[in-house]
């Protein structure tokens, strides 16, 4: 396992843009995270002027330069868009038309008519997995919980022995993996092998969103037994129901990026050679941008087309699945830029200086890191590229297998406990009908069991690999 080398990252550290000591860095990066959270939660200012502005005040008591400071904010905004903002894009179009086709119906229709009673969260967690490879949390949110709420009115089931499966599918898919954000702005950064990461981020999924959804919803349905609320009325696909594409290629679609990802993966495994023309085809056949790229074309035609929608009508499906994302882009962007701040602050030296000397895992000092990002700004994104980019010297002298680890570090760290800060908690609570207290005791719970056993995973395979 490899372990803090303060030695090593002091070697890789680029020149601060502030010669303040600890004790000022310190207080200046709580007050840059104290101005954001007091700016999205008691002002319900938007993500991104927050981020903007807690990065200003961090560069300020830190007593860097005022252009210095921006510059490196634009810096990592511009980086981290130009990185992630296409990969963004695609899976938008990719995941709207899944949904006006009616393929996402499809997929959950069929599963749920093939499911016993007694296996029904555990078909909702599939569901989400499923659902949640392509799209971002938020939209397979407002995708799915419809269909939860409609499942459980039906079946006479508990809410939360229904909807906190369905949950942990697509938090477990939003935090640890890729072509999700926040897992490809970590990858970028630490300079991991995506397939790799990609194939070992399923290994620990899969225990992960188990304990965290159909085991917990069994004591998540004890404390707040609910139901759904009476006036909800699920949302469905805007296609014609008798010409909605048939579940297996629906299913082959939502799954072709990921496929050709691992394919790539098992090509750099077995040939190992960069020179070799089979590895480099892969190499641009597997890259994250192709694959979805790929996906977007082959789904126009097995999801647009097999639904009866005309060249026209796909051309508005994904000109309207753009906009929405415009948010998305300026936080994740931000993010970075709150980032780089940090690090061109010198905190991340900051962090390992007063760490010298502990026998610390990397792994578990990346999550440690990410944990205290999400806590203090509520957005996993935030804490994984700010994470990420603080931790990202560690990986230097680290194998394919152990970088590929430290991005799931950093994405289990990112889903620790969310709390009123965080947008998918009010999503949570307002779509089921809860109160603050019941959120926290549900929601909140499963997200913090999300990331423990996300790092306990990821340290046992740490000790194997």
């Amino acid at each position: 396992m490899t372990h803090l080398s303060v030695e090593m990252l002091a070697a890789d550290a680029a020149e601060p843009i502030t010669s303040a000591g600890h004790a000022q860095l310190g207080i200046a990066v709580l007050a840059g995270i104290a101005v954001i959270v007091l700016l999205i939660t008691k002002f319900k200012l938007h993500a991104f002027l927050s981020l903007i502005i807690g990065s200003l005040v961090l560069g300020a008591v830190a007593g860097a330069p005022l252009d210095k400071a921006i510059t490196s904010f634009t810096t990592g905004l511009g980086t981290t868009v130009a990185g992630t903002g296409v990969l963004i894009a695609l899976g938008a179009v990719l995941g709207r038309l899944l949904a006006d086709s009616g393929g996402a119906d499809q997929i959950v229709d069929t599963i749920l008519a093939k499911t016993g009673r007694g296996a029904m969260p555990w078909a909702m967690v599939l569901i989400a997995g499923i659902v949640g490879l392509p799209i971002f949390f938020e939209v397979g949110i407002v995708l799915l919980i419809p269909v939860v709420l409609l499942v459980a009115r039906r079946g006479n089931f508990s809410l939360m022995r229904i909807g906190i499966p369905a949950l942990a599918g697509l938090s477990v898919m939003h935090g640890l993996i890729p072509p999700h954000p926040g897992p490809l702005s970590a990858i970028d950064a630490v300079g991991a092998n995506l397939g790799v990461t990609l194939a070992l981020g399923v290994v620990v999924a899969v225990p992960t969103a188990i304990i965290a959804g159909p085991v917990f919803s069994r004591y998540a349905a004890r404390w707040v037994d609910v139901r759904p609320p009476e006036n909800l009325v699920p949302e469905r696909g805007t296609a014609d129901p008798a010409k909605r594409p048939g579940f297996g290629i629906t299913v082959a679609t939502v799954l072709l990026p990921v496929v050709m990802m691992l394919a790539k993966a098992l090509v750099d495994i077995v040939v190992d050679d960069p020179a070799a023309g089979v590895q480099r085809i892969f190499d641009v056949v597997g890259s994250p941008l192709i694959a979805l790229l790929t996906a977007v074309i082959v789904a126009m035609f097995t999801l647009g087309r097999a639904a009866g929608f005309t060249r026209g009508r796909i051309a508005t499906t994904v000109e309207k699945s753009l906009g929405p994302i415009a948010g998305v882009m300026l936080i994740v962007g931000a993010g970075g830029g709150f980032k780089q701040t940090l690090v061109d602050a010198g905190v991340g030296q900051m962090i390992l200086d007063l760490s010298k000397g502990w026998h610390v895992s990397a792994l578990l000092l990346a999550w440690l890191i990410a944990v205290a990002i999400r806590l203090a700004t509520g957005s996993a994104t935030v804490a994984t590229i700010s994470a990420a980019g603080l931790t990202a010297p560690l990986a230097a002298d680290m194998s394919t297998v152990h970088t590929a680890l430290l991005v799931l570090a950093i994405g289990a760290g990112s889903l620790f406990f969310s709390h009123v800060n965080d947008a998918g908690f009010w999503l949570v609570k307002e779509y089921f009908g809860l109160s603050v207290g019941q959120t926290l005791k549900t929601w909140s719970v499963m997200e913090t069991l999300i990331s423990v056993v996300g790092i306990v995973c990821v340290l046992l395979l740490s000790l194997v690999l």
